[in-house]
């Protein structure tokens, strides 16, 4: 069943001569009467802010949480995740830029309830939800309303997000939100500008810090682009800083970076820098730094942080071994960070 794509917006303010801001995305952007904003999924009409998106579904599957990445909460377990379309970033070689960078015409979206997002979650036996593939928090309203009632029914409630979101909006989804996976695309102006066409990425490292504090389990994720971000220092800043604010417990994940849309003309990642950015990571004092999209090379596995003990052995997605008991690696006996089953 069609649902309203419209929804009035949770978070905005009234304006003079009919304008709105919206309070959702740390752009807070100013929307003139008719106007949509910069992601071109809120309007305002007569003065009030609308979703274009709410329950409006561009892409749903069931995937294992190491996908998002995420490598120390349940590893192995299934997720419902789900996206619609926009995004408050423009990333020259997004993956998922047909959805993401969508701006207006058909959203080939199916529409789906919060009680049925639930359902499906719990039917196909999965532990969770996780809202991915586009930004989440455009599509605040509605993953606030179905984590809100996933909690209800038991379920654990994942963000894959670049974390641009602000400080009211996360703190009214916060207590409903488990996993808080982030990317941390640089540590600079310079290559924010590059990448999400914005000024003050300092926003989205306190929001992070503030899931932290918020007792959410929190991962890392840079994805190294040659020319964009893979200098050492800018490397050495971003694993200074998740060590020093966030701890030294928190996973980074340094993936390899494949040439699509606007950045086809660069060649991946070599497998050398991404193992120099795990260097520098463990050099800095991170317990737990990842190589991802590199099929089969050991620092896809855990290791415990104490004694060295291979704990996890992975394969891209696939867990191969999981010899964690208890939360605790089986040689040194040391308490492993995240959650892990019995």
């Amino acid at each position: 069943m069609k649902g309203l794509m419209e929804k009035e917006a949770y978070l905005y303010d009234r304006l003079d001569e009919g304008k709105v801001i919206c309070l959702t995305c740390q752009r807070r952007c100013v929307i003139p009467e008719g106007k949509k904003g910069w992601c071109h999924t809120r309007i305002n009409k007569d003065g009030k802010l609308y979703t274009l998106i709410y329950g409006e579904v561009s892409s749903l599957s069931i995937n294992p949480i190491e996908k998002k990445p995420v490598f120390h909460f349940y590893p192995g377990s299934k997720w419902l995740s789900l996206g619609s379309v926009g995004c408050n970033f423009r990333c020259p070689g997004c993956q998922n830029w047909d959805i993401a960078h969508w701006k207006e015409g058909p959203m080939h979206t199916e529409y789906m309830s919060p009680e049925e997002l639930v359902f499906k979650t719990k039917a196909a036996k999965c532990i969770g939800i996780s809202w991915t593939f586009n930004e989440p928090s455009l599509w605040f309203e509605y993953t606030l309303d179905a984590a809100k009632l996933a909690k209800t029914k038991g379920l654990y409630t994942n963000y894959v997000t670049n974390g641009f979101i602000t400080e009211d909006a996360f703190d009214m989804i916060a207590p409903f939100l488990d996993v808080y996976r982030v990317d941390i695309k640089g540590f600079s102006e310079r290559t924010y500008m590059k990448t999400g066409h914005i000024k003050g990425f300092e926003g989205i490292l306190e929001i992070t810090k503030k899931a932290k504090e918020y007792g959410m389990h929190v991962e890392c994720v840079t994805n190294v682009t040659p020319g964009f971000n893979d200098s050492e220092e800018e490397l050495r800043d971003i694993a200074s800083w998740i060590k020093n604010t966030l701890g030294p417990e928190t996973p980074w994940h340094v993936t390899r970076f494949y040439p699509h849309l606007d950045l086809s003309h660069l060649p991946p990642t070599p497998i050398s820098l991404l193992e120099r950015a795990w260097s520098i990571g463990k050099k800095e004092g991170l317990w737990y730094v990842y190589l991802g999209n590199v099929p089969g090379h050991k620092g896809e596995n855990t290791y415990c942080h104490m004694c060295g003990e291979l704990l996890i052995e992975r394969y891209v997605f696939d867990i191969v071994k999981n010899r964690i008991k208890k939360g605790k690696c089986p040689k040194c006996n040391t308490v492993i960070p995240g959650r892990f089953r019995e």
